[in-house]
């Protein structure tokens, strides 16, 4: 897609849809991979392509390829979320999530979240490890972005990316294959 199609669906319906229909499903997945709660997963989905509206027009090709910009984008109104109060962000999911949501959709999600669930064993042990490494790893083995795209998506350096992922990799075997054994300490990153 080119740069000028993917700014068009901030004012253009009909480009904002075929974006939408090819892309839900990748957003919904990345969703449920992280959150349990099919109302919250419903809300935080529509809140990425809320944002993807707004941040539309400020598109570049230099910010990688448009779904490592989806990416990048869906990772931001999650951490975002996550900064919330927990009270206030459950509230907000009672009260708003059942007003988007019918039984019908409640129960899709909930069909997804369940299929997720080993995928949300796995996002627990990333919790462990550093923003950086933790953001790369979930990115190329969660989501399928190349690791090049990856660094795109959070603005890194394709090495800087790969030495991550490397460093990523080695800490979930320790910490998923050989509990017993803690991790090997590193120098901090500069």
């Amino acid at each position: 897609m080119s740069p000028e199609k993917l700014q068009r669906i901030a004012h253009d319906t009909a480009s904002f849809e075929a974006f939408y229909r090819q892309h839900f499903d990748a957003v919904l997945g990345f969703v449920t991979r992280r959150v349990g709660d099919p109302q919250l997963a419903g809300d935080l989905t529509a809140e990425v392509f809320l944002a993807v509206i707004e941040a539309a027009p400020k598109y570049r090709a230099g910010l990688g390829e448009p779904r490592a910009w989806l990416f990048g984008i869906a990772r931001i109104v999650l951490a975002s979320n996550r900064r919330r109060h927990s009270r206030e962000r459950r509230a907000n999911a009672r009260v708003q999530g059942r007003r988007l949501l019918d039984e019908n959709d409640v129960e899709r999600i909930q069909e997804r979240i369940d299929a997720d669930s080993r995928s949300r064993e796995l996002y627990e042990a990333l919790e462990h490890l550093p923003d950086g490494e933790r953001a790369v790893i979930e990115l190329t083995a969660l989501d399928g972005l190349s690791t090049s795209e990856a660094a795109a998506s959070l603005g890194i350096r394709p090495v800087t990316a790969r030495v991550r992922l490397h460093r990523a990799r080695s800490a979930l075997r320790g910490r998923l294959f050989d509990e017993d054994t803690p991790p090997t300490p590193r120098p901090m990153e500069a």
